[in-house]
């Protein structure tokens, strides 16, 4: 795989899983991915879609939404626009990255983590409002405009595993970006 967007490599900084669907879900030492269905004993892994809205509407569509990885960079801008002392893990992710543009990758990017699990990346993950259980207004802070206009969703991104393996905070994530023309992500 090769470096990352621009030649860089990022870096895992946290896992967290979470057997309920809760909104934070506890930090680990490591989880580990299983192609095709997600994160081993998290309430999202699986084949078909496991996200509540998602079941009511359609239980046998496909799980696009296996890992959640949300950039550290996130937590440290919120934190300068009043939303202080956010955790890994604590707005769903499974997966805390530092030094990737996760929200500037395409669909069908994929995100070395570590040696061996490798994550495709399907879309943009859609702000809910249980996030404002974790601090007022957050749902909000995680929204923006961008200059044409359009919203920007800033609370991560959706992937499903390409290939499985183990993931621990200090692993380097690697980027390949798929072929061109590029499909900005929406979201999923």
């Amino acid at each position: 795989m090769s470096g990352g967007t621009g030649g860089t490599r990022g870096e895992v900084t946290a896992v967290s899983v979470s057997a309920t669907h809760t909104m934070t879900k506890p930090p680990a030492d490591s989880i580990t991915l299983l192609e095709g269905l997600g994160v081993e004993g998290d309430a999202h892994h699986g084949v078909t879609v496991k996200h509540r809205s998602h079941v009511r509407r359609d239980p046998t569509k496909p799980n696009l939404r296996q890992v959640h990885l949300i950039h550290s960079e996130l937590h440290d801008e919120l934190a300068s626009r009043g939303f202080p002392g956010l955790q890994p893990g604590q707005m769903g992710e499974n997966v805390t990255t530092k030094g990737v543009d996760l929200l500037g990758l395409p669909v069908g990017t994929k995100l070395r983590l570590g040696d061996e699990a490798v994550v495709e990346v399907t879309g943009l993950r859609n702000p809910c409002v249980q996030l404002d259980g974790i601090q007022p207004d957050l749902m909000k802070a995680t929204l923006d405009r961008d200059d044409d206009g359009n919203v920007v969703m800033k609370s991560g991104i959706m992937g499903v595993v390409h290939a499985g393996g183990e993931v621990r905070p200090g692993d380097p994530i690697g980027v390949e970006l798929p072929p061109e023309p590029h499909v900005r992500m929406q979201k999923v």
